[in-house]
């Protein structure tokens, strides 16, 4: 699958665009639009953030404190790790059937 960029616009309900796309007719595609730097549509979760937003996210993770472990908790934390990876290997293939049945 490839991916093409082009910018249009609505007119009467059609996406206008300055060029002709060369697809073959009855090709999906797929249409991510915005209007004057707003995501209709998309919850405050799924569009980017904006510049105060990232800057603001930056300052926040500046004053989280370094998170310091004892060796026991390490060990656990190292052994769950494992276990969890072990899981995820083993069910590999399951997943993977029931996706594609």
């Amino acid at each position: 699958m490839s991916s093409i960029l082009m910018k249009g616009v609505i007119r009467n309900g059609r996406v206008e665009v300055a060029e002709p796309i060369n697809l073959p007719d009855g090709s999906e595609v797929t249409i991510i639009g915005h209007a004057h730097g707003k995501f209709p549509g998309l919850s405050d979760n799924d569009r980017p953030m904006t510049p105060s937003e990232i800057a603001a996210t930056l300052a926040a993770m500046d004053k989280v404190e370094p998170f310091d472990m004892t060796d026991e908790e390490r060990a656990s934390a190292d052994a769950w790790e494992r276990k969890v990876n072990d899981y995820t290997l083993a069910n590999l293939d399951r997943g993977i059937e029931d996706v594609f049945p």
